[in-house]
């Protein structure tokens, strides 16, 4: 074989893993990569399974009929608190729906690693839904299912629902922000119960961090009649790692 052929074969092996690539990063681009996804379906359905029985297994609070709104509220931030307390990194701890987004996906307790690799989960130094404060919840964009891969095409009054055992919240986003990646100030509780969801910005770098924020509209109490939560602030809280 000549050196003439050697780089002809050469040449057009390259040109066809350059277009092979050129496709995946599409693929990746337009959708998400299908090789995590497949994991992360399998671990959705394990965790589906999972939620199912704890939240057959949860003795949800009972409320008095005649019982005020402020009551219900304080009702449900033991609930919550409760809650958190009982759960384990890496667990289904709800489910998220963003309409959006056409996510209906279960939510996991942790944003390491592994926990990522499942769904989008609830950063632990923040807290549940129904403690009056921030939860801020992550996601992968282009990877393991890419939850949030569109994250960045909500609007202002778009519907964020968190379905847990004791209640089912909805919030309404009202903000969007990039911020760097090492801003932890976006954690930080200001006493309002208000959902974040983080993706990393742009697309397959890790350099800033796309947020969007919705504040709470409607609390659906497990056995009781839903009711529109009042507008007060609860004092800004610390990280919730650091309290338990």
């Amino acid at each position: 074989m000549n050196v003439r052929r050697v780089l002809r074969i050469a040449g057009t092996a390259l040109a066809v893993v350059g277009a092979l690539v050129l496709v995946w990063v599409v693929v990746v681009w337009q959708w998400q990569d299908p090789f995590t996804a497949i994991y992360t379906h399998w671990k959705q359905h394990q965790l589906a399974r999972s939620y199912e029985r704890r939240f057959a297994g949860y003795h949800a609070a009972r409320y008095d009929r005649e019982g005020t709104i402020s009551a219900r509220v304080r009702t449900i931030e033991r609930e919550a608190r409760r809650y958190r307390l009982e759960s384990h990194r890496g667990q289904a701890i709800g489910r998220i729906r963003v309409p959006r987004l056409h996510l209906n996906m279960i939510l996991v307790n942790g944003t390491d690693h592994d926990s990522l690799k499942k769904g989008p989960g609830r950063d632990l130094r923040t807290y549940m839904p129904g403690e009056g404060q921030l939860i801020y919840i992550a996601g992968h964009r282009t990877t393991y299912l890419a939850p949030f891969a569109h994250i960045d095409s909500m609007r202002r009054g778009d519907l964020v629902t968190l379905e847990v055992p004791y209640a089912t919240f909805v919030y309404r986003v009202f903000r969007k922000k990039i911020v760097p990646s090492d801003d932890l100030a976006v954690l930080h509780s200001r006493g309002r119960d208000v959902v974040a969801l983080q993706a990393c910005h742009p697309r397959f770098f890790a350099t800033n961090r796309y947020i969007v924020w919705g504040r709470l509209m409607r609390i659906e109490p497990r056995g009781a009649a839903a009711f529109t939560p009042p507008s007060t602030t609860l004092a800004a809280a610390p990280l919730a790692a650091a309290q338990g």
